[in-house]
């Protein structure tokens, strides 16, 4: 049986697609301009806008947010009647973290062990890649049979919400019949899979004061309140005994019925070190896609090198809290402060601040576009069904979509499987996953068109 000729023309563009990532990913296009140069941003936005120029596209446009960012937007009409897809990505990423920790250089797209390897290659630079692969072999296999709007945000690792109250201000720019978010991931490498649900999220800044200045740990300590410890007290609370999150009044014991993650997967997938044990309880797919996590993302102290023997004053954390779907972001986020206000203790001074905010997310499977993907999956990796996935992480973007356009279809496809290590060192995208989701999308548009 010979290759689909979308397949076919895939293939031949592969050299081109690695040239353009490498581009691309040569940007250190991360959206805080207090590590990076917003120039670098700026002309990663113009390298997108320039690609969907060459591609035929109309109305392009760097769209300037309220978070002080810059998303691309550019319309491609199609057929009349045809009806519209909106195809999502990001062109920011993550801060690379530690540089020497990496194999390679961040910012330089390298070849290793058939992955290629750069901070965004897969989330999501590598999407940006996947939306024109499609897209020009439809142009090369008789056009592209919808409309398509495509937009390119430029803050979604921030949180800042910049695109979503854009979106907001400008209702009619992004209306499409369905909406594809090219910023999710297969469940494994060679495994089509489509994420029907994501956690939202919820950031607070909580500070505790005990003291007008820091005092002698000899003359005061032990009856002078350490508002380091107090700290500590209130991080602790957050989890019981197993390690699961424990938030007052916030329900954890929610179920996931599709797609199954196995604890050995999990823990080669997530390196954790022999003998350590993972947290929480019911299965990993419960854990980490239908119930409620927090993390202590960062903490403000002494640090060891160079610390006095002083009792502390003053200190305060950074806490993440991821929301599973069925559960108000908002709502969680009061309980959340409500928490950590009860469970400070000594009669600490505690201050909690609200710092960004997603809603979860839950997809329509039943859809004509998902009926579609699963055509399109099944001919794209040939011998596998299309799988159902839930992922942990946030797109907030999301449900302002589906908020403003409750009649789309959205779906959630990419390039981040576990190999590819978004947000951690040595980040990676497979290229026969760029490669087969490409076809996947192409084919997704053609057989969409023809429901």
């Amino acid at each position: 049986m010979s290759p689909h000729p979308i397949a076919e023309t895939v293939a031949s563009l592969m050299p081109r697609a690695k040239a353009e990532l490498t581009e691309l990913v040569a940007f250190k296009s991360v959206a805080d301009f207090a590590q990076f140069p917003k120039s670098e941003s700026e002309a990663a936005a113009n390298w997108v806008a320039n690609a969907l120029r060459a591609e035929g596209f109309q109305d392009v446009a760097l769209l300037d947010t309220p978070d002080g960012t810059q998303s691309v937007y550019g319309f491609l009409p199609g057929p009349e009647g045809a009806p519209t897809v909106l195809l999502y990505a990001h062109y920011d990423v993550q801060p690379p973290l530690d540089e020497a920790a990496w194999a390679t250089p961040p910012f330089e797209l390298t070849e290793r062990d058939g992955r290629w390897y750069g901070r965004g290659s897969a989330d999501c630079k590598g999407g940006v890649i996947m939306h024109l692969l499609a897209l020009r072999a439809l142009k090369a296999n008789g056009g592209v049979p919808v409309s398509v709007k495509v937009i390119a945000e430029g803050s979604e690792e921030q949180g800042t919400g910049g695109l979503e109250r854009y979106a907001e201000d400008h209702p009619d720019l992004l209306t499409a019949d369905t909406i594809v978010i090219g910023d999710a991931g297969n469940f494994r490498v060679g495994l089509p899979t489509v994420t029907s649900t994501l956690r939202g999220m919820t950031l607070v800044r909580v500070s505790v004061d005990t003291l007008e200045g820091n005092l002698h740990s000899g003359q005061f300590g032990g009856a002078a309140p350490d508002a380091l410890a107090a700290l500590v007290r209130v991080l602790d609370s957050l989890r019981a005994e197993d390690g699961s999150t424990k938030v007052d009044g916030l329900t954890g014991d929610a179920v996931w019925d599709g797609l199954q993650y196995e604890e050995a997967d999990f823990r080669k997938d997530a390196k954790v070190l022999d003998g350590v044990q993972l947290i929480g309880e019911g299965t990993v797919a419960d854990r980490i896609w239908a119930r409620p996590a927090v993390t202590v993302l960062g903490i403000d102290c002494p640090p060891v090198v160079g610390a006095t023997p002083s009792v502390q004053a003053s200190a305060r954390a950074l806490i993440s809290l991821r929301v599973p779907p069925g559960v108000d972001a908002a709502e969680a986020t009061k309980l959340l402060q409500a928490h950590l206000e009860a469970h400070t203790p000594w009669g600490a001074r505690v201050h909690t601040e609200q710092i960004g905010q997603g809603q979860p997310f839950r997809a329509d499977t039943t859809s004509p576009a998902y009926a579609a993907m699963a055509e399109a999956m099944g001919e794209a990796y040939p011998g596998q069904e299309m799988q159902y996935a839930g992922q942990g992480g946030s797109i907030p973007l999301c449900n302002t979509l589906a908020a403003l356009y409750p009649r789309a279809e959205i779906l959630l496809i990419g390039l981040s499987e576990p190999e590819a290590q978004i947000h951690a060192v040595n980040e990676s995208v497979s290229p026969e996953e760029l490669e087969r989701l490409s076809v996947t999308e192409a084919l997704f548009l053609q057989k969409y068109a023809a429901r």
